[in-house]
């Protein structure tokens, strides 16, 4: 159970890559306290998110690149007890805040379960696991961290307040999970897992996600001039800059040769880009919102 190669499948640095959704949360939650903010990160980053990463990675058993792993491991049963030891501390470490966020932990691991498992494999359907995958790492991440960081409970799902941010985050993230299948089509394939990238092919995941990046854009634009935030709406653009100038130039060498780029390299890259320029802005609107600073 404690081989390396079970701890590589855990992926704990890919949490990296999720982390905008809780800094967003971070920067709107009205009740902050130092001892909450650790719990939640803890819980999501450092055993949530790897618990699915192992569990999934488990039944899937991929032989070639997966996100976070170039040439992963051969998986064993202990992979499968570790993530679900991972499992179990994230939802104790919920519990010290209060039972509706671990609550919301739990229901977040059995949708994420549900995803890789025999008995259901989302995965293999692709709109119901694009829209599943989007909203729950998106939109319902946002609204359980919201929870966890002000000590609030299921309320906040029918909170204007918290739907609309969280919503603005599952649209990014619809746009942005085909372009994580697009270079994994010949093992989804041979799987059977027919994703939305598979089916829309390659250059066609291009186009579908560009669109969806306008949507984001638009909106997340609307979200900060409604409320009068403009150093919002342009740290915002100004952070999106390099993901666009990368997509725009990744998606012109797939024009011309989908097959040599729709690769790991380049994807994971639109991966690195898209989470330092986001985390970097939504840490920036954390302290420029909540104005935490001025108390130093």
């Amino acid at each position: 159970m404690f081989k390396l190669s079970n701890w590589r499948h855990l992926r704990i640095p890919f949490s990296f890559y999720l982390m905008p959704v809780f800094f967003f949360a971070l920067a709107l939650s009205p009740n902050l306290n130092g001892d909450r903010l650790l719990i939640v990160f803890v819980s999501l980053h450092l055993f949530l998110y790897p618990s699915s990463n192992g569990y999934n990675s488990y039944f899937d058993k991929d032989e070639k690149s997966i996100g976070g792993l170039r040439n992963p491991p051969k998986v064993t049963k202990g992979l499968y007890y570790l993530s679900l030891i991972f499992f179990v501390i994230s939802l104790i470490l919920g519990l010290k805040i209060n039972w509706q966020f671990s609550s919301m932990l739990l229901v977040y691991s059995l949708v994420s379960m549900a995803y890789s498992h025999p008995s259901v494999r989302l995965k293999k359907y692709p709109y119901l696991s694009w829209v599943v995958a989007g909203f729950f790492q998106g939109c319902f991440t946002f609204g359980l961290a919201y929870a966890g960081l002000s000590d609030f409970g299921w309320e906040v799902f029918t909170k204007s307040h918290v739907l609309i941010p969280g919503s603005l985050t599952s649209l990014m993230l619809w746009g942005s999970y085909p372009l994580t299948q697009v270079y994994q089509h010949e093992e989804d394939s041979k799987r059977g897992d027919i994703t939305l990238s598979l089916k829309l092919g390659k250059k066609g995941t291009f186009v579908f996600s560009s669109i969806w990046f306008l949507v984001t854009g638009v909106c997340f634009s609307w979200f900060f001039l409604d409320r009068n935030q403009e150093s919002g709406f342009f740290g915002f653009l100004l952070a999106m800059l390099p993901v666009v100038l990368y997509f725009m130039i990744w998606f012109s060498f797939v024009r011309k040769d989908e097959d040599k780029y729709t690769n790991y390299t380049l994807a994971m890259w639109m991966n690195r880009i898209s989470a330092i320029a986001l985390n970097v802005f939504f840490v920036w609107y954390f302290l420029e919102n909540t104005q935490v600073l001025q108390v130093f």
